[in-house]
């Protein structure tokens, strides 16, 4: 496997810029996930990756190597795309080994590099067969054997579960989960779903407008976003931006959702300098949705109770998804599944401020 390194990385078709100024450096082992909006350059980026287009500034390298001439076959990386691309008239362990074949590789080890996949996707029982005898999960397990044989530097994976049915999407997700830790292999993984971005990977870069908003780990990426359009994209539901306003008593800050009579109005815990020299500013308060009606938190001296309306109560299962009234402002909840209110009904419920986070209110990027 290999480390990636993207450098200040520009692409553009006439003097429209597609992607500007791409930075990103994946470890060996890492598991990438370009995660954003369709149109916000995630495939492209892909693409000159794989060398299947060419840059228009900065520089690639695997490992050590600029690959930014290179041509796709030269540069040791493997591709599994959205549609399979598989080849109707071979059997799936003709699918599987037909690159090895093309490389002149001998049928012993083109045999046993084919079991070896097989065996490691749990399709032994389907190498006889032809792709249209198979299911959409099935024919991605074949794509995704005919990358592993290549025993690549990187792999590559073009939104390969988004043609699958919701159950399959998740099984699926969780096989290629399975796989990365199997074979610590260095993945970069295109998806407009953030689902699946906080589950597999180790690192994501959130894009928007061809421009990276924040890179880093899922835990910092949800926790702690970079601005409002991370807070939003990622998270389900996402996360609750409610205007406010900072004020101090005393020596402690006070936050002012909502004006008048409806105005919800919470004492901080101990905040950062760079959050203490918005007092007297507008600001955009984030919670996450199960930030509001906890029943407990690692950080106790944080939790305040506010006074709420329930609107609406969509039971889950496990939970129950709840919009509320705080402040003047509809908010979205994640409360336990035995919540005992109704719709119409007011009533207090326990906010942790420790996962509060706070934005310019001009900016929209976090007061760090």
């Amino acid at each position: 496997m290999a480390s990636l390194h993207i450098s200040n990385v520009r692409k553009a078709y006439g003097p429209t810029e597609i992607l500007k100024n791409i930075n990103i450096d994946v470890t060996d082992g890492d598991f990438l996930v370009l995660v954003g909006p369709s149109g916000c350059g995630k495939s492209t980026l892909l693409s000159l990756i794989a060398g299947l287009d060419t840059i228009s500034g900065g520089e690639i390298r695997i490992d050590n190597d600029r690959v930014n001439d290179l041509h796709p076959s030269e540069r040791d990386i493997a591709m599994v795309f959205q549609s399979y691309a598989l080849y109707p008239n071979m059997t799936v362990g003709q699918n599987i080994s037909f690159g090895l074949e093309m490389r002149k590789v001998s049928k012993v080890e083109r045999d046993k590099a084919v079991a070896d996949a097989a065996r490691l996707l749990q399709i032994e029982h389907l190498i006889k067969r032809r792709p249209g005898q198979l299911s959409g999960g099935q024919r991605q397990r074949v794509a995704m054997g005919r990358a592993l044989v290549r025993d690549p530097k990187i792999f590559l994976f073009d939104e390969p579960l988004s043609n699958l049915d919701a159950k399959l999407r998740v099984d699926m997700r969780t096989e290629i989960k399975k796989l990365h830790q199997r074979l610590g292999a260095t993945i970069v993984y295109v998806t407009h779903d953030q689902i699946e971005a906080m589950t597999l990977a180790t690192r994501i870069a959130v894009m928007k407008g061809g421009v990276i908003q924040q890179f880093g780990t899922p835990a910092e990426i949800y926790s702690t976003p970079a601005n409002t359009f991370v807070a939003t994209f990622m998270g389900s539901p996402s996360m609750n931006l409610i205007p406010a306003v900072l004020t101090t008593r005393s020596d402690t800050l006070v936050l002012t959702m909502g004006e008048g009579s409806a105005a919800v109005r919470l004492d901080l815990p101990a905040q950062s300098a760079a959050v203490a020299r918005y007092a007297g500013k507008k600001v955009i308060a984030g919670l996450r949705p199960e930030a509001i009606g906890v029943e407990s938190s690692r950080v106790p001296d944080a939790v305040r109770e506010v006074a709420v309306k329930v609107l609406v109560m969509e039971p889950t299962g496990p939970d129950t998804l709840a919009a509320l009234e705080m402040g003047g402002v509809e908010v979205a909840a994640r409360l336990g599944a035995d919540i005992p209110h109704s719709p119409g009904e007011h009533c207090n419920l326990r906010v942790d401020l420790s996962k509060l986070v706070l934005f310019d209110a001009q900016t929209e990027e976090r007061i760090a």
